[in-house]
């Protein structure tokens, strides 16, 4: 079943069309993602791809069951797509787009935490269940169907494991892209809580960077709680501290950001550490015949 989404999960496309929005509506629609609505103010009535559009959320959610939510608005309009769809119910909202005002996504985060909902991202790939579902950019057929979760800060680091992954035969159980941005909503602790009941994971791979403290957070959980295999790999090794290195929450501050501390705590907490990406297959293999 894979967590959070599943073949069954109905979808709504916030900003169906709009360039992306069409675009990726129509990769989800064929890699077999149920997609029942979309929404574009003004645009109410027509169809993209055969999907019904509405002028507001309310209007899709009365006519539709729907599940959750992928947004594909620009940056200052994502707060008001987000909270529009909280307020009609969606358990599950998806924010594809990047350079979303810190405050707005604070606000997001705060009426979903209030709402009991689960927000992916911002500036993230989405959510994938390998021969299921999608709701995201990333390219699915790198994906084949596994025992392998994947947590991921970066999109295409996702897609270079996870294809990895598929390649040597243990697949992909659940993949999400968390975002790259300083705040973001479900966290790496919140999603290995999920893993850790989902029969189909029998390992996790986490996919980190330099900045914040996610992995660190994540390291103090699976020490004390998490009882899968754990294998992490961390990207910025080299970047200097001070300096923005590709998302806006990838900047060394303090010592607890570098890659060696972070390091340091999944191995304190049992954790395997791979330092290139072709070695996660490999110990993946050797933590699973254990």
């Amino acid at each position: 079943m894979g967590i959070l989404v599943d073949k069954n999960t109905t979808v709504l496309v916030q900003g169906i069309t709009g360039r992306y929005g069409s675009y990726h509506t129509k990769l989800m629609l064929d890699y077999g993602t149920k997609i029942v609505a979309g929404v574009t103010p003004g645009k109410g009535g027509l169809e993209v791809h055969g999907v019904p559009v509405y002028d507001t959320v309310e209007e899709a959610v009365n006519n539709h069951d729907i599940d959750a939510s992928i947004i594909f608005v620009p940056g200052p309009f994502v707060k008001d797509a987000a909270l529009e769809a909280l307020k009609n119910g969606i358990k599950l909202v998806v924010i594809i787009t990047e350079h979303v005002p810190v405050n707005d996504a604070l606000h997001i985060m705060e009426v979903a935490r209030r709402q009991c909902a689960t927000v992916i991202g911002p500036n993230c790939p989405g959510i994938i269940n390998p021969g299921e579902t999608k709701l995201g950019i990333m390219p699915g057929h790198v994906f084949k169907k596994g025992k392998v979760g994947i947590l991921s800060r970066s999109g295409t680091l996702m897609y270079e494991i996870s294809s990895l992954i598929s390649d040597s035969g243990l697949g992909v159980s659940t993949a999400v892209g968390l975002g790259g941005d300083p705040i973001i909503g479900m966290t790496m602790v919140e999603a290995l809580r999920r893993f850790q009941c989902d029969s189909e994971t029998e390992a996790v791979v986490i996919l980190g960077e330099i900045g914040g403290s996610s992995e660190i957070d994540a390291a103090q959980y699976i020490k004390s709680e998490f009882t899968k295999p754990v294998v992490a790999y961390f990207a910025g090794r080299t970047a200097p501290k001070g300096k923005r290195m590709g998302h806006a929450g990838a900047i060394v501050s303090g010592e607890a950001d570098t890659i060696e501390a972070k390091e340091k705590a999944i191995k304190n907490a049992g954790g395997r550490v791979a330092h290139i990406p072709s070695e996660i297959p490999l110990i993946l293999k050797e933590v699973l015949e254990r």
